[in-house]
């Protein structure tokens, strides 16, 4: 109960599914959590629920897209706890379209979340946790980061890039001894509320053909990812760097 004890951590689209599961549980494990998301009355909620069981958190409403409200949101993080050393990428939005009937303006507002969101937080993120002696940036890609779809172009491209974005950030904060490890976290389907959004909550038929993607018999849950999140961020896994943390029920292992 006590993995990241000592540590602060700031969870983007911390108010729902992931983030919240991860946030909640990082805070379990003795962190001091930040939860950002642009959802002000869920993630209020999250901050509060951590609180009320005993643990230590606040909430910052923070567009993952907007470089001034991530050095905003950073800097509050100092003021408020001295320091940073988990950082955990997770804000991001799902467009469904194929190739053909993606708009510009779609296309770039997947990537301005699910990309630029990422690059921002992990290039402050570096800054911050170099003042801080060290820390670990854990970046959500997906299965699509992975594998293509037909009907997920932006999403598949937006994945994609935090993929080997991570490696890249990874490579340069080890080879310059900063004490910064930086990975991606590629989750099967999970039941959150973006994955309700595809069955429409009540799609039986939509809902079976997503189980049916993954070998398990069963979509994930959101505590399945943040188990590997905790794994990430805490200091088990101090020789880990620049891969991938898979956690899909065998869904691309065909």
């Amino acid at each position: 109960m006590a993995r990241v004890a000592g540590k602060v951590a700031l969870v983007t689209g911390g108010a729902l599914g992931l983030g919240k599961a991860t946030a909640e549980m990082l805070a379990r494990e003795g962190a001091k959590v930040v939860v950002t998301d642009v959802n002000v009355e869920e993630g209020q909620k999250v901050a509060q629920g951590i609180a009320s069981n005993g643990g230590e958190a606040i909430f910052i409403e923070h567009d993952a897209s907007s470089e001034a409200q991530w050095k905003a949101a950073i800097q509050s993080t100092l003021d408020t706890y001295g320091r940073l050393d988990i950082l955990v990428n997770n804000a991001g939005i799902g467009f469904l379209a194929n190739v053909e009937e993606t708009s510009l303006e779609a296309w770039r507002k997947t990537q301005s979340v699910n990309l630029d969101g990422v690059f921002l937080g992990t290039k402050y993120g570096i800054e911050a946790m170099r003042k801080s002696g060290g820390g670990s940036i854990i970046n959500l890609s997906s299965i699509e980061g992975l594998v293509g779809d037909p009907n997920l172009a932006a999403y598949n491209a937006s994945k994609g890039g935090v993929r080997i974005f991570t490696k890249s950030a990874a490579l340069h904060c080890a080879r310059q001894r900063y004490g910064i490890r930086i990975n991606s976290v590629h989750p099967g389907y999970i039941w959150t509320p973006m994955v309700e959004a595809v069955t429409n909550g009540t799609d039986t038929e939509k809902y079976q053909s997503l189980v049916d993607l993954h070998p398990v018999g069963h979509l994930g849950e959101p505590d399945d990812i943040a188990y590997g999140i905790l794994y990430l961020a805490s200091d088990e896994s101090k020789f880990v760097t620049g891969t991938e943390l898979v956690i899909d029920g065998g869904y691309t292992a065909q």
